[in-house]
């Protein structure tokens, strides 16, 4: 059964045990500093490349690549650090040499993989969102190698990157605009369809209803005036067929001898004529005027028959004329106009009923055609947008791509080339013998518990008590020679093999 240990028994455990501490903690730096110089030195070279922003701001033209550039290293580390990238420059610097025969390429890839390491440079300020830049290291067993693998392993990053925005950027138009050309051929078919629907519909389109209205009126108007020129057409024709009736009476008496009219009956003849047509007419009419001047004619001769005293009656009997006088030759050409003018007007009469009949069918459809050219024109327009949209975006990836070939946009930008490194970064040596004084110590702290552990001397009261189960009453002091100048001992404390303690039940 052990007891707990306290602090005096940990002391007194080191005061015990201190040589054999003392030993290994000494003898464990030297040991470990001869242990490296054993070991094979690896010599590291190191660049740092810094990422450059665009000379032009993003404000201005907008970037292809949005790619997270730590996401964006990462991508590349793998793409570089991969079999078909890193077996080339195994062969190019003879590296691993003894082993190219005896090792397979993978594994002698895996060493080299484990040599480099990107370590990216997080920006001092948390509120940064921009990578800065990154390291690239190589360890190798010579200084040189160790600085060409870095330099071509740094070249390849630099290189890796400008193919990649480079890449991304072309493929990034070349999709906008294979895009491009699908969305105008999409543009074109809406407009085939909106034009095939406005030329099917020429006149009942929607933003052509208020016109189509006014043209309706106008057209109403227009009937009404063809209307009354009609009517009022006709009726001259009866008037004037009044006339040519009367007319061919008189002359066809006149013809068979008997003239019942004299000048003054065809005198009060005209002027009822004429009386009906101011009625009708303004004085400017033709008829008006021609009636005017027959009656101004005829007065004349009554003047001259007065003046003469002749009897024209006589003249008339004697004289047959075969044409019919002027006067019915006149109402005949009057009434044949008129006929025209009638068979005009009803043409026009029913030519604008047609297109009243096809304004009113245009008005009363138009509903219908609002709603199919609103459903088009969405579609139109939805095709329009997408298509400039894609323009934009395609002519933005035109630019970043020209700028991409210009390596104007994000760069990597080598601030420190690789070193050639004079120390071997391992094995440390002063770092070894640190570590084998520590190690010696913690070796030298291990073994002394472990033996005070296995040690079952007796060598206080606590021992007694834990070891008998039993309480602890007195204690018997060492007993020495009387001759013997030694110093007396506390009895409190047994010491070695020269205490003894004693304990008795009450």
């Amino acid at each position: 059964m052990t007891r707990q240990l306290t602090p005096a028994d940990y002391l007194a455990m080191l005061r015990r045990r201190w040589v054999l501490i003392a030993v290994l903690t000494i003898i464990g730096g030297p040991l470990a500093y001869g242990v490296s110089k054993f070991l094979p030195s690896k010599y590291t070279s190191q660049t740092l490349v810094l990422i450059q922003q665009p000379t032009v701001p993003k404000d201005f033209i907008r970037p292809v690549v949005t790619e997270d550039i730590s996401q964006r290293l990462a991508s590349m580390k793998q793409q570089i650090l991969s079999r078909s990238r890193l077996e080339p420059i195994i062969t190019q610097f003879g590296l691993y040499s003894t082993d190219v025969k005896a090792v397979p390429m993978e594994d002698l890839v895996g060493r080299l993989q484990k040599a480099i390491d990107v370590v990216p440079i997080r920006p001092m300020e948390e509120t940064s969102v921009n990578l800065p830049g990154f390291n690239v290291t190589v360890t190798l067993d010579n200084p040189r190698t160790a600085q060409n693998v870095c330099t071509a392993i740094t070249s390849m990053f630099i290189a890796e990157n400008i193919r990649l925005r480079q890449q991304h950027s072309e493929d990034t138009t070349e999709f906008l605009a294979q895009q491009l050309a699908d969305a105008k051929k999409r543009l074109d078919d809406q407009d085939e369809k909106v034009r095939a629907f406005k030329s099917r519909y020429l006149g009942s389109l929607p933003d052509q209803e208020q016109t189509n209205l006014n043209i309706l009126m106008g057209l109403t108007s227009q009937l009404d005036a063809a209307t009354q020129a009609l009517s009022r057409a006709q009726q001259d024709k009866s008037f004037a067929q009044s006339n040519l009736n009367q007319a061919l009476d008189a002359w066809q008496a006149a013809q068979n001898g008997h003239n019942p009219q004299t000048y003054e009956q065809q005198l009060a003849l005209l002027q009822t004529q004429l009386t009906e047509l101011q009625g009708r007419y303004t004085d400017s009419y033709p008829d008006v005027v021609r009636t005017k001047n027959d009656i101004a004619t005829l007065k004349k001769k009554i003047a001259d028959q007065e003046e003469t005293g002749s009897d024209p009656r006589p003249a008339e009997k004697g004289a047959k004329p075969s044409l019919e006088p002027e006067g019915i030759q006149r109402l005949r050409a009057q009434i044949h106009s008129l006929d025209q003018m009638i068979a005009e007007k009803t043409r026009e009469q029913e030519e604008v009923k047609r297109q009243i009949k096809q304004y009113q069918e245009r008005v009363q459809s138009s509903p219908s055609v609002e709603q199919e050219y609103t459903e088009l024109t969405r579609g139109y327009q939805t095709a329009l947008e997408s298509y400039n949209e894609l323009q934009k975006n395609r002519d933005q990836a035109a630019m970043a791509t020209n700028l991409e070939r210009r390596q104007e946009s994000e760069q990597f930008t080598v601030l420190d080339p690789a070193n050639l490194p004079d120390h071997p970064s391992f094995p440390n040596r002063p770092l070894f013998a640190l570590g084998g004084f520590g190690g010696g110590l913690a070796l030298g702290l291990g073994l002394a518990f472990f033996l005070e552990m296995q040690d079952t001397s007796i060598r206080n009261e606590r021992d007694v008590e834990t070891l008998l189960r039993l309480p602890v009453i007195a204690v018997v002091p060492a007993i020495g020679p009387l001759a013997s100048n030694k110093p007396k001992r506390s009895p409190k404390r047994l010491q070695g093999g020269d205490e003894l303690g004693a304990s008795a039940r009450a």
